[in-house]
Parts: structure tokens; sequence; C-alpha cells
């Protein structure tokens, strides 16, 4: 079901499945496109650009499962390949050109909670690249690594990976790994930096990083979003802001940055029990400029890009999580014109 007259069904029954959660608003805005379901758990979704051709660009998503997967849809929401098995699969996130063998290469970058690992795969194949997996939070009694952030920063192209787990310290919450080649062709992944503070009240998530101001982002669910500086060679490990803490239901989950300019733009912010999104401004202080409610149910993860794929999605393609095992795909002016 992918086409936008199609995908009413797959709501209505996703809505029959979940009558218990918070109800989609008549007004909500509606996806173009609905994916085909997963075997399980959709939980979080990352876009790939094909820089060759655009249109054969991909959406991967994670199965939250102990049999689970990375899929990969194609633009119409066709399941089109999918991972090796997966033990439990939380969050996926994205990095272009990283040196391999002397050869750029793109990955998708996964926690893979039940092992204690993130897992490494060569796009668009899905070819894992990470000698059967890369053990993250070394030493911790809690361990299970659950949101996951790519950095790649300007001035050097060295790609760094932002880990976050499902309990942690109040201080230190995110371990922070630099990426390079093993001399053999695979990944490997160095320890650089432990940053971030936690509340206690839940746990963290969902974590976004702006690679051109240089900023990572995190839930802090129930409680409000944190920012931080990016780049671990700053040493500066300071928390720069703390916003989001008033208007969410309950939980504070995925976060997408669609960039305007080089440092203009928009944050969304899944407002998960409330079926909506809120909009905070990329700049500054990060300030709040609106709810939008959408058509999924329970949002967790969510990606945005600009491009518009020919013309298919105006504004660009947002994508979110919705419960009945599925993503959504929305032309991001279609919530756009809800905050004018």
């Amino acid at each position: 079901m992918t086409t936008l007259k199609l995908s009413g069904i797959a709501l209505a029954l996703g809505l029959t499945a979940c009558s218990h959660l918070a109800p989609v608003a008549e007004n909500a805005v509606k996806p173009i496109v609905v994916t085909d379901p997963v075997a399980h758990d959709t939980d979080d979704p990352a876009i790939w650009i094909n820089r060759a051709d655009t249109m054969q660009s991909l959406v991967f998503g994670t199965d939250k499962d102990s049999d689970g997967a990375l899929y990969a849809f194609d633009l119409d929401g066709k399941i089109v390949r999918k991972s090796e098995p997966l033990k439990r699969p939380n969050n996926v996130d994205i990095a272009y050109d990283l040196l391999l063998a002397g050869t750029p290469t793109d990955i998708a970058v996964v926690t893979e909670r039940e092992t204690r690992k993130v897992r490494i795969f060569r796009l668009p194949g899905l070819q894992p690249i990470d000698n059967g997996g890369i053990p993250v939070f070394a030493g911790e009694a809690q361990a299970d690594p659950m949101g996951v952030a790519i950095y790649t920063r300007p001035t050097d192209s060295a790609i760094f990976v932002i880990v976050g787990r499902k309990e942690g310290p109040a201080e230190g919450y995110l371990w922070q790994y630099r990426l390079q080649d093993d001399g053999k062709g695979q990944v490997k992944a160095n320890l650089v930096r432990k940053f971030g503070k936690y509340s206690g009240k839940k746990e963290i998530e969902a974590i976004a990083v702006d690679n051109t101001l240089g900023h990572v982002y995190y839930s802090d669910e129930t409680v409000g979003v944190r920012k931080y500086f990016a780049d671990p060679d700053r040493k500066d490990d300071r928390e720069l802001g703390f916003f989001g803490q008033q208007g969410f239901a309950s939980d504070h989950e995925g976060i997408s940055l669609y960039p305007e300019r080089d440092s203009t733009g928009c944050l969304l912010v899944s407002n998960q029990q409330a079926n909506s999104f809120m909009i905070f401004r990329r700049e500054g202080k990060n300030d709040f400029v609106g709810e939008v409610p959408v058509s999924t149910i329970e949002s967790d993860g969510s990606e945005i890009t600009p491009v518009t794929f020919g013309g298919k999605f105006p504004g660009g393609l947002f994508v979110a999580m919705s419960n009945g095992r599925v993503f959504h795909y929305y032309a991001w002016d279609d919530l756009k014109d809800r905050l004018k």
C-alpha cells in the first residue's frame, strides 16, 4: 500500500489495531506514501541519497525485534532488500564517503541492543563491514545501545558515531567513537569522548547531529531536548541548550533536522503520545515555532531531507515511523503549510 489512495486503508487498520492509543487528529497531515509493513516493529528511519540518480534513493528503517533486520525501501515505499538478521536493531543513521581500502564508502550504522554492539553496513547493498559488530559501552553495567547519530566533521571529513543507551549515568550518558578503516577494508571504532547529561526520568533514544553548525541534539524523554557541541576536539562538553520542556504529552522522541540555508531551518521533534511533531528553530536558542498533527501513530524515529525527488515530495521528504509496522512518507511542504 504505497499511494495516498491505498494508504487510507492502512491508516484505518492501524487506528483499529491501536484504538487504545491517542487518536489521529481529524486535521492531521496525511502521508503521500505508507511503506510495506516489516515483520515485527518499525522504529527508526534514515534516508540515503543516491547522488548519481536521486530517484534511486532509498529509505532504510529498523525492524526492532530479536529476529529483526535493517530494511531498505524505495521511494514508493516498497521493500527492496533487508540486512542479515539482527538482534533487536534500534536506531539507524547514515554517512557518506568513509574511506575503506582507499574507496569512499557510504555506510549505515545501526545499534543492536541485545548484542550491545553497533553494526555497520555498506550502502546501498547492506553488506556488513564491521567484523561481526563493534561493542559499545565496554565495561559498563548499563550498556544496551539504543540511539545513534553520525557526525561528519566538515574540516577534515572525519566520521564519528554518537551512541545512547537504555539506561546510564547522570553525566557521560553518550559515548562518541571515531570510525576508520581497520587496515583490511572493515570498520573499527575508537572511543574519543563521554558526554551528556541525563535526567534519570526515562531513557535517551533520539539523537541528531547538525554537521554544518556542529551541534548534537538528543531527547531526554519526558523532560526535554539537550544540545551540545558535536566535535570532540573542541574539548568543550558544556550543555549549550535545554529546550522543549513544555507542551509534550509525555515522551520526546525522534529528532529531524531540516536545513534551509547554512544556518537556518527547523528541528522536528516527535510528540509521541500526541501524534504530532513539535517544530523548533534550527538557529539561535532553538525557539519553538509550532505543533503539527500528523497521521503517524505514536511515532518514534524520523528523518527529513530537502531533496524533492523530482518534485514527488514538494519541499523535501519527511519520513516517520508509525505503529502498524510501517513508515510514513510526507511532503515537507504539507507540514510547513500548517505553520503559517
